[in-house]
């Protein structure tokens, strides 16, 4: 049993030192704009990925994080930062941080998610991106406004939707009009709150019970998802219906989300990485938009707010959060 756990220790040095003589560590930079510790479920995709393209963390690559806390004044700051370390790739989560990564000519980039990277002039085009940057796209039609038409059959007694926006986040115009034009067609009020850093947060519950808003809207940008504790539990505090953009809200407690699926992009991204490491060019590599869109129910929060799922809701869901 001894010479057995010896040979095999010797067997795991060997390969470790064949590592360390015959190829390099890849450094992987992350610039995201939530905290590791609340970004597991993503992380974990990403792994995963990795794993299965045959790369051993640690061992071939290390991942070097970098959280914007929901600040996007802090992105350009850390992607300089991640600059600096000379990463063999970045990683980057939402519109803002890829435009602050690939200011980094000679260092790829590879985005795990972008709301429009052509609009906003990340990439020439989803088929030939060009430049330094590739990965991600989430821009898939009118979904704001399929989420308020999901919130109205959760809460058909709604009249009035707050929807906080970060208003100087340029893809927040297409949002709100989405959302606007969604309201009208559903006889809805939406009241439309900017929100731009953690401060403003206090000041949009205060609105939202103000204007008496009977459910919320809540998306993904940067500052709603690095507080999604707090706007959880201002809504289960206020019994207020709410429908969310990514599963991340509904594993933190949220009642209800709709849209992409967030851990299968950063799994996706792993792939990239593996073709950037292996010598493709971020420009060569066309962009790939989701395909589906998830619907998630907590059952267990609705039960704690007291709400019931209607029927319909229920079939249609991909996923209920016991």
């Amino acid at each position: 049993m001894m010479a057995r756990l010896a040979a095999a220790a010797f067997a795991l040095l060997l390969s470790f030192c064949a590592c360390a003589q015959s190829g390099k560590v890849y450094r992987i930079g992350m610039l995201d704009v939530t905290p590791e510790a609340d970004n597991l479920a993503n992380l974990k995709a990403f792994r995963q990925g990795m794993r299965e393209a045959g790369y051993v963390e640690g061992q071939d690559f290390v991942l070097d994080y970098r959280s914007a806390d929901g600040q996007r004044n802090r992105l350009a700051p850390l992607a300089a930062e991640l600059a600096r370390a000379k990463p063999d790739v970045i990683l980057t989560r939402s519109t803002a941080a890829a435009l602050a990564a690939m200011k980094s000519r000679s260092i790829p980039v590879v985005m795990t998610s972008s709301s429009d990277p052509v609009a906003y002039g990340v990439v020439r085009s989803l088929s030939h991106p060009g430049g330094n940057v590739t990965g991600l796209s989430t821009a898939i039609g009118e979904v704001a406004g399929k989420r308020l038409q999901l919130l109205k059959e959760l809460a058909p007694q709604a009249k009035r939707v707050a929807a906080p926006l970060n208003l100087a986040n340029p893809t927040a115009a297409v949002e709100r009009r989405q959302i606007e034009t969604a309201g009208k067609s559903l006889g809805l009020q939406v009241i439309i709150l900017d929100v731009r850093e953690r401060a403003d947060l206090s000041r949009a519950f205060n609105a939202v019970l103000e204007q008496r808003a009977d459910a919320l809207l809540i998306n993904a940008e940067a500052v709603m998802l690095a507080n999604k504790h707090a706007i959880i539990e201002f809504a289960a505090k206020h019994g207020l219906p709410a429908i969310y953009s990514s599963r991340e809200y509904v594993d933190a407690g949220g009642l209800l989300a709709y849209g992409v699926d967030y851990p299968h992009l950063y799994y996706r991204a792993a792939s990239y990485v593996d073709k950037i490491l292996k010598g493709a060019r971020p420009g060569d590599l066309p962009i790939e938009k989701p395909t589906k869109l998830k619907l998630i129910i907590n059952v267990r929060s609705a039960t704690a707010l007291g709400i019931g799922i209607p029927s319909q809701l229920v079939l249609r869901a991909d996923e209920l959060v016991q």
